[in-house]
């Protein structure tokens, strides 16, 4: 079967530096099967017989193992992936500019409430149990609404992915 894992935090200002080609071959070793990376941010795409929670956890123990530092990794397969992408609700112009926060796990309702509240201008946000959609009209490196705005007022581990990231990956997998 056929999955994307999405690393988080990886190869950030110098931080947890992971080369792609030792990636690929890490994971190939550890028994994944066309293993393909996209970009330095932690895009895989690769095949395997088990299922996304074993993936996960084998992929965070190899990388630990290997590299000496944890790495969270979000395992879903490419139709899960595109019913995300289908489902942000800006219009095709905001949504080729918007940011998907792909979430490890569905955040409390009053926390997703909570949030909602928040307004900044220029700035649009919608939540999903499974994804973060946001929209920001300065762009990403001046909105307040990023990675570490959500996972700390949600409570959740989250990674984000630009609008054309998400076209390749679906491209690559599909």
């Amino acid at each position: 079967m056929k999955y994307i894992a999405l690393l988080r935090g990886i190869n950030v200002s110098g931080h947890k530096k992971i080369p792609m080609a030792e990636l690929r071959a890490l994971l190939t070793d550890s028994g994944l099967e066309n293993v393909q990376t996209y970009i330095q941010t932690g895009n895989v795409i690769f095949d395997a017989a088990a299922s996304a929670e074993i993936l996960k956890n084998q992929i965070e123990v190899a990388i630990k193992n290997h590299f000496g530092f944890d790495v969270p990794v979000l395992v879903i397969t490419p139709k899960v992936l595109r019913q995300i992408f289908n489902d942000c609700p800006f219009s095709e112009e905001k949504k080729q500019n918007s940011y998907f926060s792909l979430l490890y796990d569905a955040p409390k309702q009053e926390l997703i409430d909570a949030v909602a509240e928040i307004k900044y201008p220029n700035d649009e946000v919608s939540i999903a149990k499974n994804c973060i959609y946001f929209y920001c009209f300065t762009g990403y490196g001046k909105t307040k609404y990023n990675n570490n705005f959500f996972e700390k007022k949600l409570n959740v581990t989250a990674t984000a992915r630009n609008y054309k990231t998400m076209l390749k990956l679906l491209s690559l997998s599909e």
